[in-house]
């Protein structure tokens, strides 16, 4: 009797095994068929992930996939991802600092969001309405279509950027998000200018008020940039997380320091034509609610797509933006918590 009571303990321990190394191939096999990929989009600039969901939480593996993605390519986009604010804001953060919208609401904007760190970049006003085109808020955000980085006109510019869809408009009514790879319209600048520019070492002076008027001339016909704050930030830098030169190019560029207006303007003109070429621009389309885009401000622009849905569907987009962490983040600005005008 004993030896049989051993006998079936020991095919006991053998299914137990057994059990244990088909769960173990089975846990193995889930992992390998979640694995994120990554399918580059054109050009070497912006990158599709796919195989990441955070349903149930945000991992450092996740968080990595995405920042050598975007370090890579310029822009990540991850489609269909489950994040709600909190877990959007969770994964932020792991990017680095974050900034948010209390310097604003003191100027007198009402946040229509939960949380101060997510800004409200859609068309969807505080009482749930459309934001009326020709209101102030409708006039202001014209300036999102002219292709820009953000917070390059305050004193500590932006790193990343996190933008989540909440809610979209009918495909086909407009919506999409362009961008602008800024190391590829370096590495392709004529010799000559190149070197003019690299010999100039060139200060640009940014002012969202700029960008403002230049998209609304008329509602701000009375403001002068020139007499509020400025961000000063190199024209030619290097982008450290690649060790790649870059352009630090916007909209927001109101002059070159020390450069008389026509002449900045000149090469300011030269340099948007010469970036905005096709070739370095991608047109990316929003799909679903919860796609998800992270790009690096400090190596591409990007810009809002316009199109019917602005008067008669609602566009909920939510935006972190982590403070930029590397030597050039603060340019030539003193260190302070200033912002200049809405996000």
């Amino acid at each position: 009797m004993a030896a049989i009571q051993t006998t079936g303990r020991y095919l006991d321990s053998l299914v137990l095994q057994f059990e244990i190394r088909a769960s173990n191939s089975i846990f193995s096999s889930a992992i390998m068929s979640t694995t994120p990929t990554i399918q580059v989009i054109k050009n070497g600039f912006g990158a599709e992930i796919t195989g990441l969901d955070f349903a149930d939480g945000v991992t450092d593996e996740a968080y990595h996939s995405i920042e050598d993605a975007v370090k890579k390519h310029g822009f990540a986009v991850i489609r269909k991802t489950n994040l709600v604010d909190e877990t959007h804001l969770e994964l932020a953060r792991k990017f680095g600092d974050l900034d948010d919208v209390t310097p604003y609401n003191k100027a007198g904007r009402l946040h229509r969001l939960k949380y101060n760190e997510l800004f409200d970049v859609g068309n969807v006003a505080i009482d749930g309405s459309i934001v009326n085109l020709n209101s102030p808020r409708g006039e202001a955000d014209k300036g999102n279509a002219l292709f820009h980085t953000d917070s390059s006109f305050n004193p500590r510019c932006a790193g990343y950027s996190l933008l989540l869809a909440h809610e979209l408009p009918p495909p086909g009514t407009g919506g999409s998000t362009a961008f602008a790879d800024m190391r590829a319209a370096y590495r392709d600048l004529d010799e000559g200018f190149k070197a003019l520019l690299h010999e100039k070492n060139y200060i640009a002076r940014h002012s969202i008020l700029h960008s403002k008027k230049l998209a609304a001339p008329e509602c701000f016909k009375d403001i002068d940039p020139t007499d509020y704050f400025m961000g000063r930030h190199l024209l030619l830098q290097v982008h450290e997380r690649s060790d790649t030169p870059t352009i630090y190019l916007a909209k927001h560029i109101h002059s070159l320091e020390g450069v008389a207006p026509e002449e900045s303007q000149a090469i300011l003109d030269r340099l948007f034509d010469h970036a905005t070429q096709d070739k370095y621009i991608i047109e990316m389309e929003w799909k679903d609610v919860g796609d998800l885009v992270v790009w690096d401000n400090t190596c591409t622009m990007h810009r809002a797509i316009g199109g019917e849905f602005m008067t008669k569907y609602r566009r909920d987009m939510r935006r972190a933006t982590v403070h930029d962490d590397s030597s050039q983040a603060w340019g030539f600005n003193p260190k302070s918590d200033e912002h200049m005008g809405l996000p």
